[in-house]
């Protein structure tokens, strides 16, 4: 279930990609201290979210959840999650950064049918 190596580093590459654009986007809002806040505080959320709401059983996972939740709901964090950040690339102007992560984004969903699946009915 999506859980090929290569598809499993992939996914890795564009959490870490999607929190750094999502942390330039935090910076790039205010000229202020605010912006360290920003930078960081917005990443650090997400990152948390990621980590702590799960579906037990998630093989692309540890397969345990601090706080279990139902598939779809998981699906909707990761969607939110990553539609931020290719927006945020958007958002600063990097158009061809945005396009590509977005497409390697939705590449990586389609590969992972299988998975979309399972979560459906969790």
């Amino acid at each position: 279930m999506g859980s090929n190596p290569i598809n499993l580093a992939v996914r890795f590459l564009l959490e870490i990609v999607a929190l750094y654009a999502i942390g330039i986007w935090g910076w790039e809002q205010t000229e202020s201290w605010h912006r360290i806040i920003l930078a960081f505080g917005i990443p650090l959320l997400f990152a948390a979210l990621w980590g702590i709401f799960a579906v037990p059983g998630d093989p692309n996972r540890s397969g345990k959840a601090v706080v279990a939740i139902p598939g779809i709901l998981r699906l909707v964090l990761e969607l939110v999650f990553f539609t931020f950040a290719v927006w945020a690339l958007f958002d600063l102007g990097y158009l061809s950064l945005y396009w590509i992560l977005g497409l390697i984004v939705v590449a990586h969903y389609i590969i992972s049918y299988d998975r979309i699946l399972w979560l459906f009915k969790r």
